[in-house]
């Protein structure tokens, strides 16, 4: 027995008041109606209606139960109406992963700016190194960043990718000189940044007739951080890769300077990551959507800055 198709049955007799009326507007047979109603009270163990020739009315367990009928069938509906509107109707509680310092400098300020399109979604943004398990954490979407995705079964969409540069503070290159080919590298102090993207001791370059330089002595720091190498960096201990908008402001202010600029490192993908393409909720879909269509013009714009300071220092006088 179909309880809930009973209710709703027992819930529409007492309604019309009668059980060819219920039947016809259920498009079933009247002795079909009054079976499920027959069954509905041999389940409960209780008569719920009373039945002569010309009329139908409750009993007093009846008039109790149909007002808890009504209040469960209305949950019901209610419920069945918000989960088929999450399919299109963003809202509810969405919790998202990304890597630290993408998350500092790039998701953080394009989740203020979706919450304020889609104000009936509550973000809950969760920041760190490691790329969770996002089913069992919980999490809805994960942006993580990696040259080449690992096979998953979870679904993955790509939204931009991230440039990394070398630098190193004017100090540094004062006292060990400016570094013109990859070659040169080697005699410098390198730094290194572990992050799952960047293989540990090497830099893997574009574009150039050796693609891939090697760390020919141990790097005196090593961090998985890039907002904790880019200080590092400004203290004059070395030349270490850092992501572009973690080298803007030292780049602005002049404590950092841009190394090998003719010279780039391997670029990054960023990928946001979810569980299953089917009855995508919309809180996903559109987060997903919108980051697919920010986050390239964020990155856009940092690199025209780049290239803008690139060219202010090019054009800048010398002294002789």
């Amino acid at each position: 027995m179909d309880t809930l198709e009973s209710m709703r049955m027992f819930v529409r007799v007492t309604e019309t008041g009668s059980f060819t009326k219920a039947a016809r507007l259920a498009s079933l047979s009247t002795s079909q109606v009054s079976r499920a109603i027959s069954d509905l009270e041999s389940h409960l163990n209780t008569r719920l209606l009373q039945r002569t020739t010309r009329r139908v009315s409750l009993t007093d367990a009846g008039t109790r139960y149909l007002q808890h009928c009504e209040e469960i069938l209305a949950h019901v509906e209610l419920a069945e109406t918000e989960a088929a509107g999450a399919g299109t109707q963003p809202s509810g509680r969405l919790k998202v992963h990304a890597t630290t310092g993408f998350g500092q400098h790039h998701l953080a300020r394009l989740i203020a700016r979706y919450s304020k399109r889609f104000p009936d979604v509550l973000i809950e943004l969760v920041l760190a190194q490691r790329v969770p398990n996002i089913i069992d954490e919980g999490i809805d979407v994960s942006v993580v960043m990696t040259r080449d995705l690992v096979d998953s079964a979870l679904v993955s969409q790509r939204i931009g990718s991230v440039q990394t540069i070398l630098c190193a503070s004017p100090q540094y290159l004062l006292k060990r000189g400016m570094p013109v080919g990859v070659a040169d590298l080697s005699e410098h102090t390198c730094l290194q940044l572990m992050l799952p993207y960047m293989p540990p001791g090497q830099w893997q370059f574009e574009d150039v007739s050796e693609p891939v330089f090697r760390h020919m002595r141990p790097a005196p720091i090593i961090v998985n951080d890039a907002e904790a190498l880019v200080e590092t960096i400004r203290e004059g201990l070395g030349i270490g890769p850092l992501p572009i908008s973690v080298a803007l402001p030292g780049l602005r202010d002049g404590s950092l300077v841009r190394v090998l600029p003719d010279h780039r490192l391997r670029e990054c993908n960023i990928y946001a990551m979810y569980a299953s393409r089917r009855y995508l909720d919309a809180k996903i879909k559109t987060f997903i959507e919108f980051a697919r269509d920010q986050v390239p013009l964020a990155l856009a714009y940092e690199n025209r800055e780049l290239l803008a300071l690139a060219d202010i220092l090019l054009n800048e006088p010398h002294a002789s």
